[in-house]
C-alpha cells in the first residue's frame, strides 16, 4: 500500500450539475445509512448511497465532493466486518466518519479502537470543542449514541474535538487531510443540532454548494428527457399516485404532446380520485390522456376471490392487459415512463445497497418484456419527499402532491374477503368520512397513511328498536418515516368519536367501528 497518494484536483463544484459532483455515502450496513443520504439532500446537496466495497479508483472516478462513512452493526474487529479500501482515505476527498465509520477511519489510519465494558445507547451529553464541524454551535450538546466499541486513541496527526462522560473521544479531525469523525449520529432527530453538524461538514469543510433544489432537478431532468427521447412518442401509465403523476408532468414539460398518458380506471380507487386524476391531467395541465373505464372488467375478474395474493395478481395482470391494448392502439411507441424512485433503486441492489436492478413490478404492474419499450425514469435519483417538492414546483394540486401511499390493487385488498360493488361503495364512503375528518383536524400530512378496512363479516348491532347485522369498519392510521417500520397513530379520542359516529350514522351498511392499534412490526400497515 502506498504511503502517499496524489491529492486530486477537481473541477469547481459551482460549475457542475449536482449529480456530477455527488456526496457519496458509503454504506456499511447501518440502519441509518439511507437516512444520512436523505439528510444530505435536505441540506440541498446531492448525495448517493453506494457500497463500501467500491475501490479508491472507482470512487475517484465518480468525482465526489465529499464522502460520508455510515454506521454499521458490527465491530471493526469482528471477522467478516465490513471493510473499505484504505486508499479511499488517501484520496484527499473531505470525509466524515459516523459511528462505525469513525472507528474504521481510526483503525485504518493507525488509531486504536477497543470494546467498552459498558455500551452507550441513547441520548448522551457531549462537550464540543473548536472545529469546523461545530461552528456556531453551543459547546454543550445532547447527541444520540449507539455503540459498544470506542476509539481510545485517535490516528497520528488527528486531534480530539468532542467527548461525552462515557466516550472521551466522541469526535476527532485531521484538517490537513480533510478527515473528520463523530461517534454520535448527527442524522437522527434525537441529535437536535445534528443537521447543523452535517451542514457545517458540507458547506464549510467540503465547500458543497446548496444547489440541489426542485427547480434545478426539473431543469436537469427536462434536458435529459429531451436528449433521450428526441422526437419519438412516449407513453405513461398513470396510477393516480404521486410518483407516476410527477413523472408524467416532468416528461410533458420536456416533450409536450409527444407524451400520451393512459389512466386505467379499475374502479378500486377512493372517492373522487379518478375524477381528480382526469381533471388534473386532461383539464388543468392539458396532457394527452386516455381514460380507460374498466371497473366492470376488473370486478368480473375479482368475483368470488378472497385470497389476497390472488387478488393482487388478478389486478396486476388485468392492468397489463388493458395497458397493452391501449398501447397497441397508439401505434409505434418507443418509450415508456416509469416512476421509479431512488429508494426502489437502493432496495433492488441487494446487500450492497447499490442499484443492480429495478423492481419489475414498479408502478405499471410489471409490463412484459415483449413490449420492447425503452424506459424513461425521471425520478430515479429522488426520494419520496423530493418527488413531492418537485410536484409542488410543477404546480400540481396539493391533494395529489400529498396523497398518502395507496396500494396498486386499491380497495380490493382493503376488503377482507371477496370484492363486490356493494362492499366497494360501503368502504369508499367510510374512507371518505375518515379522510374528511383527518383533514379537518389538520393531521393528514402528519400521518403516513390513514384508511378504512372492511372485513367481509357481519356484526350484530342495535339501531333504533331493531337488531341489525352490518359490516364492521376498522380504522388504520400510522406514522412512519419510510414504511419500513410504523407506529399506530395516537388520534385524539374526540376525533375517533366523530369519525365513528359519522360512519355508523351516514352509512346504513355499517354498525360498528374499531381502531387498529398495532405497530409494524409485528403487523404490516395494510391488512392484506
Amino acid at each position: 500500500m502506498a504511503e502517499h497518494a496524489e491529492v486530486l484536483s477537481f473541477p469547481s463544484a459551482a460549475t457542475s450539475a449536482p449529480e456530477e459532483r455527488p456526496v457519496l455515502v458509503l454504506d456499511f450496513g447501518g440502519q441509518y445509512s439511507q437516512l444520512i443520504a436523505r439528510r444530505v439532500r435536505e441540506a440541498r446537496v446531492y448525495s448517493e448511497l453506494v457500497s463500501h466495497r467500491l475501490s479508491a479508483a472507482e470512487i475517484q472516478a465518480r468525482n465526489p465532493l465529499a464522502l460520508v462513512l455510515s454506521g454499521g452493526p458490527a465491530s471493526v474487529y469482528v471477522e467478516g466486518a465490513p471493510e473499505m479500501d484504505p486508499d479511499v482515505l488517501r484520496l484527499g476527498i473531505p470525509t466524515l466518519g459516523i459511528c462505525y465509520g469513525m472507528q474504521l477511519m481510526a483503525r485504518d489510519l493507525g488509531g486504536t479502537v477497543e470494546s467498552n465494558d459498558v455500551s452507550e445507547y441513547g441520548k448522551a451529553d457531549a462537550l464540543l470543542g473548536e472545529s469546523p464541524l461545530f461552528r456556531d454551535l453551543p459547546a454543550e450538546q445532547v447527541v444520540w449514541m449507539s455503540h459498544r466499541d470506542s476509539v481510545t486513541a485517535p490516528p497520528p496527526g488527528a486531534r480530539v474535538t468532542a467527548s461525552s462522560p462515557s466516550t472521551p473521544i466522541a469526535a476527532f479531525e485531521d484538517r490537513e487531510r480533510g478527515l473528520y469523525a463523530v461517534q454520535f449520529h448527527p442524522e437522527v432527530v434525537h441529535t437536535p443540532e445534528g443537521q447543523e453538524v452535517l451542514k457545517n461538514f458540507l458547506y464549510e469543510v467540503a465547500g458543497a454548494p446548496p444547489s440541489w433544489t426542485p427547480a434545478a432537478v426539473i431543469e436537469e431532468q427536462v434536458e435529459r428527457i429531451r436528449s433521450q427521447v428526441g422526437s419519438e412518442r412516449i407513453i405513461c401509465g398513470l396510477s393516480g399516485g404521486v410518483d407516476s403523476a410527477v413523472a408524467a408532468l416532468l416528461v410533458h414539460k420536456a416533450v409536450g404532446d409527444q407524451l400520451t398518458c393512459v389512466f386505467v380506471d379499475h374502479g378500486l380507487m377512493r372517492a373522487n380520485e379518478a375524477e381528480q386524476v382526469v381533471e388534473t391531467f386532461g383539464g388543468h395541465f392539458h396532457v394527452p390522456l386516455v381514460h380507460v373505464r374498466a371497473e366492470e372488467r376488473f370486478l368480473s375478474r375479482l368475483a368470488g376471490v378472497s385470497d389476497p395474493e390472488t387478488k393482487r395478481k388478478i389486478v396486476g395482470e388485468e392492468f397489463i392487459r388493458v395497458f397493452e391494448e391501449e398501447a397497441r392502439k397508439l401505434g409505434d411507441v418507443r418509450f415508456l415512463v416509469q416512476g421509479t424512485l431512488y429508494s426502489d433503486v437502493i432496495e433492488s441492489g441487494g446487500d450492497d445497497g447499490v442499484a443492480a436492478k429495478i423492481k419489475s413490478h414498479h408502478n405499471v404492474g410489471g409490463l412484459p418484456a415483449d413490449m420492447r419499450m425503452e424506459l424513461v425514469e425521471p425520478l430515479r435519483l429522488l426520494f419520496k419527499d423530493e418527488v413531492r417538492r418537485v410536484g409542488e414546483e410543477l404546480g400540481m394540486p396539493e391533494r395529489l402532491v400529498w396523497r398518502q401511499p395507496f396500494p396498486g390493487p386499491g380497495l380490493a385488498i382493503r376488503i377482507i374477503g371477496d370484492v363486490t360493488e356493494e362492499r366497494l361503495e360501503t368502504l369508499r364512503e367510510a374512507d371518505a368520512v375518515l379522510q374528511d375528518e383527518v383533514r379537518k383536524a389538520g393531521l393528514y400530512r402528519e400521518l403516513w397513511q390513514s384508511f378504512c378496512v372492511l372485513p367481509a363479516i357481519r356484526s350484530v348491532g342495535v339501531q333504533g328498536d331493531s337488531r341489525t347485522y352490518g359490516y364492521p369498519i376498522a380504522i388504520r392510521a400510522v406514522t412512519s418515516e419510510d414504511a419500513m417500520t410504523a407506529d399506530w397513530a395516537r388520534l385524539p379520542y374526540d376525533l375517533i368519536e366523530t369519525i365513528a359516529s359519522r360512519i355508523v350514522n351516514e352509512i346504513p351498511a355499517v354498525n360498528r367501528v374499531v381502531l387498529d392499534v398495532t405497530s409494524k412490526p409485528p403487523a404490516t400497515i395494510e391488512w392484506e
